[in-house]
Formats: structure tokens, C-alpha cells, sequence
């Protein structure tokens, strides 16, 4: 009788003790450190699908996924002004130096004219006028009129001189300073009549000076002349110095 209540004893307790080890090899969810998918925001996440066509199909206006497109509807529904058309550049007057310049030169000024001669010799002041026009930068034709009056000197009349011509002028023509050279070729007159000859003669003017530019419409000038005559059948050798205002147009 006892052996086979220790017999009973001992089957009884393998028993319970392989129901013990099926439970702890089978874990509780009450015992689970991780936690469910379902409940992680991983599960949320919809994954892009490049083979389906749905997912190239634009997001509903009204969906959270979908961007604000109402700045970028807004901008497409002003209508554009057509671009006014660029105004033509207004043909340059004349270009030099990297500026727009006149053609035309007037100048306007006085002159001292030293005339010697075998019959007399005087120191006549008077006017200067040239006009010149310029074909390029540095090439112009100019014409030009002097004129003297000096006191008197001879048989008690009062000298007068007058040299007018045409010829070529070069300059170079700078933002500030032009300096130019030029030749005259013409007609010279004088008074008073004399006994050796007639009082008009030919005229060559040859010389020089420079133009200080002021602003674009004026500039002074400062000029020196040789001025060779014919008069009394003889030549003469004349100097002439003259200063004027230029005016550009």
C-alpha cells in the first residue's frame, strides 16, 4: 500500500512539473516588452508602390498628405503684361573718346595780327571766326575769316587787315583737350592803298592750337598762325595769335 502511494506521489509531481516548463517556454502577452505593430506608427506609414498606377495620380485637394497649391494658383491666374519693346538707342551725332559729339564747330574770338612789310609794319587786333565741320573722329574741312585794325601808322590812315580761306583740319579729339593742326589757303586784303600795288593779295594760313572742353556744347580755344601775303608784289611773313569760344553743334 505505501509503495503504491509513493508510486502515485511521484507521477502526480513529473506532471506538474512538465505542465511548469510548457508554460514557461510559451510567453504571456502580458510579458512582451515590445510592443503590438499594429499599435506602432510604422503600421501607418503607406509604402510608395512604382508599379501602380494609382500612386502617380494627384493627391486630393482636401487630403493632408497634399501640398498648398493655392500661392502656386494664385501666381498662374494674374495675368502677365506683354514686355514693353526696348526702345531703339538714338543714333550717336558723332562718337569719339567713348562719348556722343557734334560735327559742327563755331568759333568766335579775337585775334592780333603782326604784319611787316618793306612800306610798313603794324600790330593790327581784330576778329577771329572759323567755322569747321568734321567727316570723321579726327578729319574736318573749316573755313575762316580774320580781321585787324591797327592806329595810324601810315601817311596818317589807319591800317586794316582782312585774310578769309578754306581749308583742311585733323584734331585729336579727347574727352577734355582736342589739339589740332590746320592749313588755310585763300585771299588777305589791306588798307590803305599804297603806291607798290593793288590791296588784295593771296593768303596761306598754317598752325595750330587747342580746345579745353567745357561741357559738350562749348570749349575755349587758344591758336597760332603763320600768315604769309603777296602784297606790293613782294611776300610777307605774318604772325597771328588768337583766342575764341567754340561752340558745338
Amino acid at each position: 500500500m505505501k509503495r503504491l502511494f509513493a508510486a502515485g506521489l511521484l507521477v502526480l509531481t513529473g506532471v506538474c512539473a512538465a505542465h511548469a516548463q510548457e508554460a514557461a517556454l510559451v510567453p504571456s502577452e502580458q510579458d512582451n516588452a515590445a510592443l503590438d505593430f499594429k499599435a506602432t506608427s510604422a503600421a501607418k506609414v503607406t509604402l510608395f508602390d512604382s508599379l501602380s498606377t494609382d500612386s502617380l495620380a494627384p493627391l486630393p485637394v482636401n487630403s493632408p498628405s497634399a501640398p498648398d497649391a493655392s500661392p502656386l494658383a494664385t501666381a498662374l491666374a494674374v495675368p502677365l503684361d506683354p514686355a514693353d519693346p526696348a526702345e531703339p538707342a538714338p543714333k550717336p551725332k558723332f562718337l569719339y573718346g567713348g562719348r556722343d559729339d557734334y560735327r559742327w564747330q563755331l568759333a568766335l574770338g579775337i585775334s592780333w595780327i603782326r604784319f611787316r612789310s618793306s612800306i610798313f609794319n603794324a600790330s593790327a587786333v581784330g576778329t577771329n571766326t572759323a567755322v569747321a565741320y568734321y567727316l570723321n573722329d579726327w578729319f574736318g574741312v573749316e573755313g575762316t575769316v580774320a580781321t585787324g585794325f591797327a592806329p595810324q601808322i601810315y601817311n596818317k590812315e589807319h591800317v586794316k587787315l582782312v585774310f578769309y580761306g578754306g581749308g583742311a583740319k585733323i584734331a585729336w579729339r579727347q574727352k577734355r583737350w582736342e589739339p589740332w593742326l590746320h592749313g588755310i589757303i585763300g585771299g588777305m586784303h589791306e588798307q590803305p592803298q599804297t603806291a607798290m600795288g593793288g590791296r588784295n593779295s593771296l593768303g596761306i594760313q598754317a598752325g595750330g592750337g587747342a580746345d579745353y572742353r567745357f561741357n559738350p556744347r562749348f570749349s575755349g580755344r587758344l591758336e597760332a598762325d603763320y600768315v604769309r601775303s603777296q602784297f606790293f608784289s613782294q611776300s610777307q611773313n605774318n604772325f597771328q595769335l588768337a583766342a575764341s569760344v567754340v561752340i558745338h553743334f
